[in-house]
Protein backbone atom coordinates (compact mmCIF):
# COMPACT_ATOMS: atom_id res chain seq x y z
CA UNK A 1 0.00 0.00 0.00
CA UNK A 2 1.56 3.75 -0.89
CA UNK A 3 2.26 5.91 1.53
CA UNK A 4 0.28 9.11 1.56
CA UNK A 5 1.84 12.15 2.45
CA UNK A 6 -0.83 16.01 3.25
CA UNK A 7 0.25 18.75 1.14
CA UNK A 8 -1.58 22.01 1.87
CA UNK A 9 -0.82 24.12 -1.37
CA UNK A 10 -1.62 27.32 -0.63
CA UNK A 11 -2.21 29.02 -4.39
CA UNK A 12 -5.97 27.64 -4.46
CA UNK A 13 -6.24 26.82 -0.66
CA UNK A 14 -7.10 23.04 -0.98
CA UNK A 15 -5.39 20.02 0.55
CA UNK A 16 -4.01 17.07 -0.65
CA UNK A 17 -2.91 14.02 -0.21
CA UNK A 18 0.21 12.63 -2.59
CA UNK A 19 2.39 9.70 -2.44
CA UNK A 20 5.84 9.67 -1.25
CA UNK A 21 8.45 10.75 -3.84
CA UNK A 22 5.68 12.44 -6.29
CA UNK A 23 7.53 15.69 -7.70
CA UNK A 24 6.65 19.17 -7.27
CA UNK A 25 5.74 19.25 -10.96
CA UNK A 26 3.68 15.79 -10.68
CA UNK A 27 1.13 17.78 -8.06
CA UNK A 28 1.08 20.16 -10.66
CA UNK A 29 -0.68 18.25 -13.51
CA UNK A 30 -2.88 17.36 -10.52
CA UNK A 31 -4.53 20.35 -9.71
CA UNK A 32 -6.45 22.78 -12.05
CA UNK A 33 -4.78 26.05 -10.65
CA UNK A 34 -5.80 28.88 -13.77
CA UNK A 35 -2.21 30.25 -14.68
CA UNK A 36 -1.52 32.52 -16.60
CA UNK A 37 2.58 32.48 -16.64
CA UNK A 38 4.68 29.48 -16.30
CA UNK A 39 5.65 28.03 -12.33
CA UNK A 40 9.33 28.34 -11.81
CA UNK A 41 9.54 27.70 -8.18
CA UNK A 42 8.27 26.25 -5.46
CA UNK A 43 7.99 27.75 -1.58
CA UNK A 44 8.15 24.33 0.50
CA UNK A 45 8.09 24.71 4.34
CA UNK A 46 9.32 28.41 3.71
CA UNK A 47 12.49 27.48 1.86
CA UNK A 48 12.72 27.65 -1.96
CA UNK A 49 12.67 23.93 -3.89
CA UNK A 50 12.91 22.94 -7.68
CA UNK A 51 9.83 22.07 -9.17
CA UNK A 52 11.36 18.51 -9.56
CA UNK A 53 12.01 18.27 -5.63
CA UNK A 54 10.51 14.96 -4.57
CA UNK A 55 8.14 14.99 -1.86
CA UNK A 56 8.89 13.19 1.37
CA UNK A 57 7.31 14.38 4.63
CA UNK A 58 4.13 16.89 5.15
CA UNK A 59 4.32 20.18 3.51
CA UNK A 60 2.79 23.62 2.68
CA UNK A 61 3.50 24.61 -0.77
CA UNK A 62 3.12 28.08 -2.90
CA UNK A 63 4.16 27.92 -6.39
CA UNK A 64 5.80 30.93 -7.71
CA UNK A 65 6.02 32.52 -11.21
CA UNK A 66 8.07 34.97 -12.57
CA UNK A 67 6.28 38.10 -10.93
CA UNK A 68 7.60 37.18 -8.08
CA UNK A 69 11.00 38.64 -7.31
CA UNK A 70 12.41 34.82 -6.57
CA UNK A 71 10.42 33.47 -9.62
CA UNK A 72 12.14 36.42 -11.45
CA UNK A 73 15.64 35.56 -10.42
CA UNK A 74 14.88 32.00 -11.60
CA UNK A 75 13.74 32.95 -15.30
CA UNK A 76 16.82 35.02 -15.36
CA UNK A 77 19.21 32.47 -14.36
CA UNK A 78 17.63 29.45 -16.46
CA UNK A 79 18.04 31.78 -19.29
CA UNK A 80 22.05 32.54 -18.85
CA UNK A 81 22.16 29.10 -18.59
CA UNK A 82 20.87 28.93 -22.10
CA UNK A 83 22.81 31.35 -23.19
CA UNK A 84 26.26 29.94 -21.54
CA UNK A 85 25.49 26.73 -23.67
CA UNK A 86 25.04 28.66 -26.89
CA UNK A 87 27.72 31.10 -26.86
CA UNK A 88 30.10 28.19 -26.72
CA UNK A 89 28.64 26.68 -29.70
CA UNK A 90 28.34 29.36 -32.07
CA UNK A 91 31.26 31.13 -30.66
CA UNK A 92 33.80 28.43 -29.66
CA UNK A 93 36.98 29.57 -28.10
CA UNK A 94 35.62 33.04 -26.66
CA UNK A 95 34.78 33.22 -23.24
CA UNK A 96 31.38 35.07 -22.09
CA UNK A 97 31.02 37.17 -19.19
CA UNK A 98 27.70 38.96 -17.68
CA UNK A 99 28.72 41.85 -16.49
CA UNK A 100 25.81 43.36 -14.70
CA UNK A 101 22.39 43.32 -14.63
CA UNK A 102 20.44 46.59 -17.02
CA UNK A 103 16.87 47.32 -16.92
CA UNK A 104 14.81 44.17 -17.18
CA UNK A 105 18.13 41.94 -18.20
CA UNK A 106 21.52 42.16 -18.27
CA UNK A 107 24.79 43.17 -20.26
CA UNK A 108 27.24 40.45 -21.43
CA UNK A 109 30.54 40.80 -23.69
CA UNK A 110 33.03 38.46 -24.24
CA UNK A 111 37.13 38.82 -22.76
CA UNK A 112 38.14 40.31 -26.00
CA UNK A 113 35.94 43.12 -25.87
CA UNK A 114 35.18 42.70 -29.34
CA UNK A 115 31.53 44.60 -30.50
CA UNK A 116 29.46 41.87 -31.77
CA UNK A 117 27.36 42.63 -34.39
CA UNK A 118 23.75 42.71 -35.34
CA UNK A 119 24.40 39.56 -37.59
CA UNK A 120 26.16 37.95 -34.72
CA UNK A 121 23.50 38.78 -31.94
CA UNK A 122 21.14 37.41 -34.34
CA UNK A 123 22.82 34.10 -34.77
CA UNK A 124 23.00 33.91 -30.40
CA UNK A 125 19.48 34.62 -30.18
CA UNK A 126 18.51 31.91 -32.78
CA UNK A 127 20.95 28.97 -31.37
CA UNK A 128 19.26 29.92 -28.04
CA UNK A 129 15.37 30.34 -29.15
CA UNK A 130 16.40 26.57 -30.69
CA UNK A 131 18.08 25.38 -27.20
CA UNK A 132 14.31 26.91 -25.60
CA UNK A 133 12.47 24.80 -27.98
CA UNK A 134 14.20 21.77 -27.65
CA UNK A 135 13.36 21.92 -24.15
CA UNK A 136 16.25 20.32 -22.70
CA UNK A 137 16.32 19.08 -18.86
CA UNK A 138 18.23 21.25 -16.45
CA UNK A 139 19.28 18.86 -13.87
CA UNK A 140 20.89 18.77 -10.20
CA UNK A 141 23.03 16.26 -8.65
CA UNK A 142 25.74 16.47 -5.92
CA UNK A 143 29.28 15.31 -6.98
CA UNK A 144 32.74 15.27 -5.19
CA UNK A 145 34.10 18.45 -5.62
CA UNK A 146 37.50 16.59 -7.41
CA UNK A 147 35.07 15.59 -9.97
CA UNK A 148 33.07 18.34 -10.59
CA UNK A 149 35.97 20.90 -10.88
CA UNK A 150 37.27 18.54 -13.43
CA UNK A 151 34.20 18.61 -15.24
CA UNK A 152 34.72 22.98 -14.96
CA UNK A 153 38.52 22.52 -16.09
CA UNK A 154 37.33 20.85 -19.47
CA UNK A 155 34.84 23.86 -20.12
CA UNK A 156 37.81 25.95 -19.36
CA UNK A 157 35.14 27.42 -16.58
CA UNK A 158 38.59 28.73 -14.36
CA UNK A 159 36.18 30.78 -12.62
CA UNK A 160 34.03 28.11 -11.14
CA UNK A 161 37.36 25.88 -10.48
CA UNK A 162 38.91 28.76 -8.32
CA UNK A 163 35.50 29.38 -6.14
CA UNK A 164 35.99 25.78 -5.42
CA UNK A 165 39.15 25.85 -4.87
CA UNK A 166 38.74 28.56 -2.35
CA UNK A 167 35.96 27.50 -0.36
CA UNK A 168 36.68 23.59 -0.56
CA UNK A 169 33.67 20.95 0.03
CA UNK A 170 34.07 17.64 0.01
CA UNK A 171 30.65 17.33 -2.00
CA UNK A 172 29.54 20.18 -4.75
CA UNK A 173 25.49 20.69 -5.94
CA UNK A 174 26.10 20.73 -9.62
CA UNK A 175 23.98 21.60 -12.39
CA UNK A 176 23.72 20.23 -16.01
CA UNK A 177 21.64 21.47 -19.34
CA UNK A 178 22.77 18.56 -21.28
CA UNK A 179 26.33 17.65 -20.95
CA UNK A 180 27.34 20.89 -20.03
CA UNK A 181 28.27 21.71 -16.16
CA UNK A 182 27.23 24.84 -14.36
CA UNK A 183 26.97 26.21 -10.70
CA UNK A 184 24.19 29.07 -9.69
CA UNK A 185 23.05 30.61 -6.75
CA UNK A 186 19.61 29.54 -6.44
CA UNK A 187 16.91 27.68 -8.20
CA UNK A 188 17.01 27.11 -11.79
CA UNK A 189 13.56 25.85 -14.38
CA UNK A 190 12.91 22.49 -14.69
CA UNK A 191 14.32 22.26 -18.32
CA UNK A 192 15.06 25.40 -21.01
CA UNK A 193 11.36 25.33 -22.23
CA UNK A 194 10.58 27.41 -18.97
CA UNK A 195 12.15 30.60 -20.38
CA UNK A 196 10.74 31.56 -23.92
CA UNK A 197 10.92 34.85 -23.68
CA UNK A 198 13.65 37.11 -24.06
CA UNK A 199 15.42 39.51 -27.02
CA UNK A 200 18.89 40.47 -27.54
CA UNK A 201 20.85 43.38 -29.20
CA UNK A 202 23.91 45.04 -29.50
CA UNK A 203 25.38 47.10 -26.70
CA UNK A 204 28.90 48.87 -26.34
CA UNK A 205 31.06 46.31 -26.57
CA UNK A 206 29.04 43.27 -25.87
CA UNK A 207 24.98 42.79 -26.02
CA UNK A 208 22.02 43.43 -23.71
CA UNK A 209 19.83 40.29 -22.86
CA UNK A 210 16.15 42.21 -22.41
CA UNK A 211 14.13 39.64 -20.13
CA UNK A 212 10.00 40.28 -19.36
CA UNK A 213 9.57 43.10 -17.06
CA UNK A 214 8.26 41.75 -13.49
CA UNK A 215 5.82 43.48 -13.67
CA UNK A 216 4.41 43.47 -16.88
CA UNK A 217 5.55 40.18 -18.61
CA UNK A 218 4.00 40.36 -21.50
CA UNK A 219 6.74 43.70 -22.18
CA UNK A 220 10.20 43.00 -23.62
CA UNK A 221 11.98 45.54 -24.95
CA UNK A 222 15.94 45.91 -25.79
CA UNK A 223 15.92 49.71 -25.47
CA UNK A 224 18.25 50.68 -22.79
CA UNK A 225 17.70 53.97 -20.70
CA UNK A 226 20.30 53.63 -18.69
CA UNK A 227 23.27 55.03 -20.33
CA UNK A 228 24.62 56.70 -17.20
CA UNK A 229 23.98 53.50 -14.73
CA UNK A 230 26.09 51.98 -17.51
CA UNK A 231 29.22 53.46 -17.93
CA UNK A 232 29.26 53.66 -13.95
CA UNK A 233 29.20 49.82 -13.71
CA UNK A 234 31.55 49.45 -16.68
CA UNK A 235 33.87 51.69 -15.02
CA UNK A 236 34.04 49.71 -11.77
CA UNK A 237 34.44 46.33 -13.60
CA UNK A 238 37.09 47.28 -15.46
CA UNK A 239 38.82 48.73 -12.36
CA UNK A 240 38.12 45.09 -10.06
CA UNK A 241 39.19 43.79 -13.54
CA UNK A 242 42.93 45.52 -13.09
CA UNK A 243 42.77 44.64 -9.09
CA UNK A 244 42.55 41.14 -10.26
CA UNK A 245 39.21 40.03 -7.98
CA UNK A 246 36.14 40.27 -10.66
CA UNK A 247 34.60 37.01 -9.07
CA UNK A 248 34.54 35.33 -5.39
CA UNK A 249 37.22 32.83 -6.23
CA UNK A 250 39.70 35.94 -7.20
CA UNK A 251 38.61 37.89 -4.02
CA UNK A 252 39.01 35.06 -1.42
CA UNK A 253 42.52 34.05 -3.14
CA UNK A 254 43.73 37.08 -2.13
CA UNK A 255 42.09 37.14 1.57
CA UNK A 256 43.54 33.77 1.82
CA UNK A 257 47.30 35.06 1.01
CA UNK A 258 46.81 37.89 2.93
CA UNK A 259 46.23 40.71 1.12
CA UNK A 260 43.03 41.99 2.75
CA UNK A 261 44.44 44.98 4.10
CA UNK A 262 45.85 46.04 0.66
CA UNK A 263 42.33 45.50 -0.56
CA UNK A 264 40.68 48.10 2.05
CA UNK A 265 42.74 50.31 1.72
CA UNK A 266 42.42 50.56 -2.62
CA UNK A 267 38.90 50.33 -2.58
CA UNK A 268 38.54 53.36 0.30
CA UNK A 269 41.16 55.12 -1.45
CA UNK A 270 39.01 54.77 -5.24
CA UNK A 271 35.83 55.85 -3.25
CA UNK A 272 37.76 59.51 -1.71
CA UNK A 273 38.79 60.29 -5.27
CA UNK A 274 35.28 59.67 -6.78
CA UNK A 275 33.85 61.79 -3.98
CA UNK A 276 36.39 64.40 -4.38
CA UNK A 277 36.13 64.78 -8.34
CA UNK A 278 31.69 65.07 -7.11
CA UNK A 279 33.08 68.18 -5.35
CA UNK A 280 34.72 69.42 -7.77
CA UNK A 281 32.27 69.37 -10.36
CA UNK A 282 30.05 70.86 -7.60
CA UNK A 283 32.13 73.71 -7.17
CA UNK A 284 32.16 74.06 -11.01
CA UNK A 285 28.85 74.17 -11.45
CA UNK A 286 28.20 76.78 -8.76
CA UNK A 287 30.52 79.13 -10.07
CA UNK A 288 29.24 78.44 -13.82
CA UNK A 289 25.43 78.80 -13.03
CA UNK A 290 24.92 79.42 -9.28
CA UNK A 291 24.52 75.91 -7.95
CA UNK A 292 24.02 75.91 -4.37
CA UNK A 293 21.81 72.75 -3.94
CA UNK A 294 22.95 69.02 -3.70
CA UNK A 295 20.97 66.67 -4.42
CA UNK A 296 21.40 62.96 -3.52
CA UNK A 297 19.11 60.24 -3.90
CA UNK A 298 19.02 56.33 -4.40
CA UNK A 299 17.85 53.42 -3.06
CA UNK A 300 17.58 51.55 0.79
CA UNK A 301 20.81 51.33 2.20
CA UNK A 302 23.27 52.36 -1.00
CA UNK A 303 25.18 54.60 2.08
CA UNK A 304 24.01 58.24 1.21
CA UNK A 305 23.85 59.54 4.68
CA UNK A 306 27.43 58.55 4.76
CA UNK A 307 28.02 59.94 1.32
CA UNK A 308 26.74 63.16 1.95
CA UNK A 309 29.01 63.49 4.99
CA UNK A 310 31.97 63.13 3.05
CA UNK A 311 31.17 64.85 0.36
CA UNK A 312 30.68 68.05 2.90
CA UNK A 313 33.95 67.57 3.91
CA UNK A 314 35.50 67.52 0.35
CA UNK A 315 33.35 70.64 -0.62
CA UNK A 316 34.90 72.48 2.59
CA UNK A 317 38.59 71.27 1.45
CA UNK A 318 37.27 74.03 -1.53
CA UNK A 319 36.11 76.42 0.64
CA UNK A 320 32.43 75.71 0.86
CA UNK A 321 29.90 75.75 4.18
CA UNK A 322 28.26 72.95 3.15
CA UNK A 323 24.84 72.34 5.21
CA UNK A 324 23.17 69.06 5.21
CA UNK A 325 19.50 67.91 5.21
CA UNK A 326 18.18 64.08 5.08
CA UNK A 327 14.44 63.84 3.95
CA UNK A 328 13.67 60.81 6.61
CA UNK A 329 14.01 63.77 8.91
CA UNK A 330 11.02 64.94 7.05
CA UNK A 331 8.58 61.51 7.39
CA UNK A 332 5.46 62.47 9.05
CA UNK A 333 4.29 60.48 12.26
CA UNK A 334 4.54 57.11 11.32
CA UNK A 335 0.66 56.78 11.95
CA UNK A 336 0.25 59.46 9.43
CA UNK A 337 2.34 57.38 6.90
CA UNK A 338 0.30 56.15 3.84
CA UNK A 339 -0.55 52.55 3.05
CA UNK A 340 0.87 50.52 -0.06
CA UNK A 341 -1.46 47.86 -2.22
CA UNK A 342 -1.27 45.18 1.07
CA UNK A 343 -2.32 47.69 3.71
CA UNK A 344 1.42 48.06 5.24
CA UNK A 345 3.10 51.37 5.81
CA UNK A 346 5.08 52.52 2.60
CA UNK A 347 7.76 54.57 3.93
CA UNK A 348 9.01 54.72 0.07
CA UNK A 349 5.71 56.82 -0.97
CA UNK A 350 6.69 60.56 -1.65
CA UNK A 351 3.44 61.37 0.64
CA UNK A 352 5.38 59.51 3.67
CA UNK A 353 7.25 63.02 3.51
CA UNK A 354 5.49 66.32 4.50
CA UNK A 355 6.39 68.26 1.63
CA UNK A 356 4.71 71.17 2.53
CA UNK A 357 6.91 71.89 6.14
CA UNK A 358 9.98 70.77 3.82
CA UNK A 359 9.34 73.32 1.04
CA UNK A 360 8.90 76.15 3.31
CA UNK A 361 12.18 75.46 5.59
CA UNK A 362 13.57 75.35 2.04
CA UNK A 363 12.25 78.75 0.96
CA UNK A 364 13.00 80.60 4.47
CA UNK A 365 16.46 78.82 4.25
CA UNK A 366 17.07 80.52 0.45
CA UNK A 367 15.72 83.98 2.10
CA UNK A 368 18.26 84.11 4.38
CA UNK A 369 16.13 83.33 7.61
CA UNK A 370 17.68 80.27 10.31
CA UNK A 371 15.09 77.72 10.54
CA UNK A 372 14.70 74.64 13.04
CA UNK A 373 14.66 71.00 11.02
CA UNK A 374 13.06 68.44 12.60
CA UNK A 375 14.69 65.02 13.37
CA UNK A 376 12.91 61.66 13.16
CA UNK A 377 12.86 59.36 15.78
CA UNK A 378 12.94 55.75 13.95
CA UNK A 379 11.83 53.90 17.30
CA UNK A 380 9.15 55.79 18.23
CA UNK A 381 8.32 56.77 15.26
CA UNK A 382 7.59 60.67 15.77
CA UNK A 383 9.11 64.00 14.81
CA UNK A 384 11.31 65.39 17.04
CA UNK A 385 13.72 68.96 16.46
CA UNK A 386 16.64 69.93 16.13
CA UNK A 387 18.02 72.70 18.95
CA UNK A 388 20.29 74.51 16.53
CA UNK A 389 18.44 76.25 14.00
CA UNK A 390 20.17 76.39 10.12
CA UNK A 391 21.22 79.43 8.59
CA UNK A 392 22.85 79.19 4.83
CA UNK A 393 26.16 81.79 4.19
CA UNK A 394 27.18 83.16 1.15
CA UNK A 395 29.61 79.79 0.68
CA UNK A 396 26.79 77.76 1.10
CA UNK A 397 25.76 74.34 -0.31
CA UNK A 398 22.59 72.84 0.65
CA UNK A 399 22.77 69.04 0.49
CA UNK A 400 19.82 66.91 1.12
CA UNK A 401 19.77 63.42 0.78
CA UNK A 402 17.02 60.56 0.81
CA UNK A 403 15.32 58.72 -1.87
CA UNK A 404 13.31 61.05 -3.44
CA UNK A 405 15.66 63.20 -3.86
CA UNK A 406 15.50 63.33 -7.48
CA UNK A 407 12.02 63.54 -7.81
CA UNK A 408 10.76 67.27 -9.47
CA UNK A 409 7.91 66.85 -7.24
CA UNK A 410 10.25 67.12 -3.69
CA UNK A 411 11.13 70.56 -4.58
CA UNK A 412 8.87 72.24 -7.34
CA UNK A 413 9.82 75.87 -6.01
CA UNK A 414 13.44 75.66 -7.21
CA UNK A 415 14.59 76.15 -10.20
CA UNK A 416 15.90 72.55 -12.24
CA UNK A 417 19.29 74.51 -13.30
CA UNK A 418 20.09 75.57 -9.55
CA UNK A 419 20.39 71.92 -8.83
CA UNK A 420 23.11 69.68 -8.89
CA UNK A 421 21.87 65.81 -8.80
CA UNK A 422 23.48 62.77 -7.66
CA UNK A 423 22.56 59.20 -7.40
CA UNK A 424 24.66 56.70 -5.56
CA UNK A 425 23.85 52.86 -5.51
CA UNK A 426 25.38 49.81 -4.27
CA UNK A 427 26.12 48.03 -7.56
CA UNK A 428 27.65 45.28 -6.41
CA UNK A 429 30.66 44.55 -8.84
CA UNK A 430 32.21 41.18 -7.31
CA UNK A 431 30.67 38.21 -9.24
CA UNK A 432 29.99 34.44 -8.13
CA UNK A 433 31.68 33.49 -12.00
CA UNK A 434 31.23 34.76 -14.98
CA UNK A 435 27.74 33.62 -14.95
CA UNK A 436 26.32 34.25 -11.68
CA UNK A 437 25.81 37.16 -10.52
CA UNK A 438 25.35 38.62 -7.30
CA UNK A 439 22.32 41.01 -7.18
CA UNK A 440 23.01 44.54 -6.05
CA UNK A 441 19.68 44.21 -4.17
CA UNK A 442 21.48 41.48 -1.95
CA UNK A 443 23.91 43.61 -1.29
CA UNK A 444 22.01 46.57 -0.23
CA UNK A 445 20.01 43.96 1.80
CA UNK A 446 22.73 42.84 3.92
CA UNK A 447 23.52 46.14 4.87
CA UNK A 448 20.04 47.04 5.77
CA UNK A 449 19.20 44.03 7.86
CA UNK A 450 22.49 44.65 10.02
CA UNK A 451 22.22 48.51 10.19
CA UNK A 452 18.29 48.00 11.30
CA UNK A 453 19.16 45.33 14.05
CA UNK A 454 22.06 47.76 15.50
CA UNK A 455 20.07 51.19 15.48
CA UNK A 456 16.36 50.95 14.55
CA UNK A 457 15.58 47.88 16.66
CA UNK A 458 14.97 45.73 14.09
CA UNK A 459 15.29 42.00 14.46
CA UNK A 460 16.48 40.10 10.36
CA UNK A 461 12.49 38.81 10.11
CA UNK A 462 11.42 42.37 10.43
CA UNK A 463 13.79 44.02 7.81
CA UNK A 464 13.08 40.82 5.54
CA UNK A 465 9.06 41.57 5.76
CA UNK A 466 9.31 44.91 4.86
CA UNK A 467 11.85 43.93 1.74
CA UNK A 468 9.25 43.36 -0.68
CA UNK A 469 7.63 46.45 -0.55
CA UNK A 470 10.96 48.56 -0.33
CA UNK A 471 11.96 46.99 -3.53
CA UNK A 472 8.21 48.15 -4.94
CA UNK A 473 8.56 51.82 -3.68
CA UNK A 474 12.07 51.88 -5.30
CA UNK A 475 10.71 50.69 -8.73
CA UNK A 476 8.27 53.06 -9.08
CA UNK A 477 9.27 56.10 -6.89
CA UNK A 478 13.12 56.10 -7.07
CA UNK A 479 14.33 53.86 -10.76
CA UNK A 480 12.39 56.18 -12.68
CA UNK A 481 14.57 59.48 -12.50
CA UNK A 482 18.04 57.85 -11.81
CA UNK A 483 18.88 58.75 -15.21
CA UNK A 484 18.11 62.86 -13.84
CA UNK A 485 21.20 62.56 -12.22
CA UNK A 486 23.88 64.43 -13.34
CA UNK A 487 26.71 61.98 -11.83
CA UNK A 488 26.17 58.54 -10.39
CA UNK A 489 28.49 56.83 -7.56
CA UNK A 490 28.89 53.29 -6.85
CA UNK A 491 29.19 52.92 -2.93
CA UNK A 492 29.74 49.27 -3.67
CA UNK A 493 33.23 47.97 -1.62
CA UNK A 494 34.31 45.05 -3.72
CA UNK A 495 36.14 43.85 -0.21
CA UNK A 496 32.17 44.56 1.94
CA UNK A 497 29.96 41.11 1.84
CA UNK A 498 33.33 39.37 3.01
CA UNK A 499 32.86 41.73 5.81
CA UNK A 500 29.27 41.94 6.59
CA UNK A 501 28.94 37.86 6.50
CA UNK A 502 30.44 37.49 9.92
CA UNK A 503 27.66 40.03 11.36
CA UNK A 504 24.49 38.89 9.47
CA UNK A 505 24.79 35.06 9.51
CA UNK A 506 23.53 35.50 13.13
CA UNK A 507 20.77 37.36 12.42
CA UNK A 508 19.80 35.59 9.64
CA UNK A 509 19.88 32.40 11.55
CA UNK A 510 17.25 33.52 14.22
CA UNK A 511 14.31 34.00 11.22
CA UNK A 512 12.04 30.81 12.21
CA UNK A 513 10.87 28.15 9.30
CA UNK A 514 7.44 28.96 9.89
CA UNK A 515 7.10 32.68 8.36
CA UNK A 516 7.22 33.03 4.49
CA UNK A 517 10.72 35.24 4.97
CA UNK A 518 12.60 32.16 6.08
CA UNK A 519 13.18 30.93 2.43
CA UNK A 520 15.12 34.30 1.75
CA UNK A 521 17.20 34.17 4.71
CA UNK A 522 18.44 30.61 3.86
CA UNK A 523 18.95 32.09 0.53
CA UNK A 524 21.29 34.70 1.29
CA UNK A 525 22.74 32.57 4.10
CA UNK A 526 24.05 30.20 1.27
CA UNK A 527 25.53 33.19 -1.05
CA UNK A 528 27.61 34.22 2.33
CA UNK A 529 28.88 30.42 2.44
CA UNK A 530 30.78 31.19 -0.69
CA UNK A 531 32.76 34.27 0.80
CA UNK A 532 36.37 34.15 2.87
CA UNK A 533 35.55 36.26 6.03
CA UNK A 534 37.24 40.02 6.77
CA UNK A 535 38.00 41.13 9.76
CA UNK A 536 36.43 44.62 9.83
CA UNK A 537 39.56 46.47 12.38
CA UNK A 538 41.59 48.00 9.00
CA UNK A 539 38.43 49.53 7.94
CA UNK A 540 38.61 53.26 8.63
CA UNK A 541 36.10 54.99 10.33
CA UNK A 542 35.34 57.36 7.19
CA UNK A 543 33.99 54.51 5.33
CA UNK A 544 30.67 54.47 4.10
CA UNK A 545 30.45 50.48 5.59
CA UNK A 546 30.54 52.15 9.07
CA UNK A 547 27.79 53.46 8.40
CA UNK A 548 26.26 50.01 8.38
CA UNK A 549 28.79 48.00 10.67
CA UNK A 550 28.84 50.65 13.30
CA UNK A 551 32.02 51.95 14.40
CA UNK A 552 31.88 55.29 12.08
CA UNK A 553 33.62 58.58 12.76
CA UNK A 554 30.60 60.73 11.02
CA UNK A 555 27.43 61.41 13.81
CA UNK A 556 24.29 60.18 12.58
Amino acid sequence: MAHLIELRLLNNTSTLNVEMGTTLLEVLQKTDIVQPYPFLVARVNNAYKYLNYRICKPITVEFLDLRDFEGYRVYQRTLSFVMQRASLEVFPGRKLRIRHSLGNGFYAEFDDRKPLSVEDTALLKERMAAIVKEDIAITRSKRLSEEVSAEYAAYDFDDRVALLTTRPQLYRTVNHLGTMPGYFFGVLAPSTGYVPHFDIAPYCNGFYVALPARTNPEQISTMVNHDKMFEIFHEYQRWIDIMGVPTIGDLNRRVMEGDASELIKIAEAFHELKIASIARMIAEANEERGVRMALISGPSSSGKTTFSKRLGVQLRVRGYDPVLIALDDYFVDRDKTPLDEDGKPDFEALEAIDLATLNDHLKRLSAGESVEIPRYDFITGKRQWHEKPLKLTDRSILIMEGIHALNPRLTPGIADGKKFKIYISCFTSVAMDNFSRIPTTDNRLLRRTIRDNASRGHNALRTLAMWSSVRRGEEKHIFPYQENANVMFNSSLFYEISVLKALAEPLLREVPDTVPEYGEARRILKLLENFTPIEPDEIPPTSLLREFIGGSSFKY
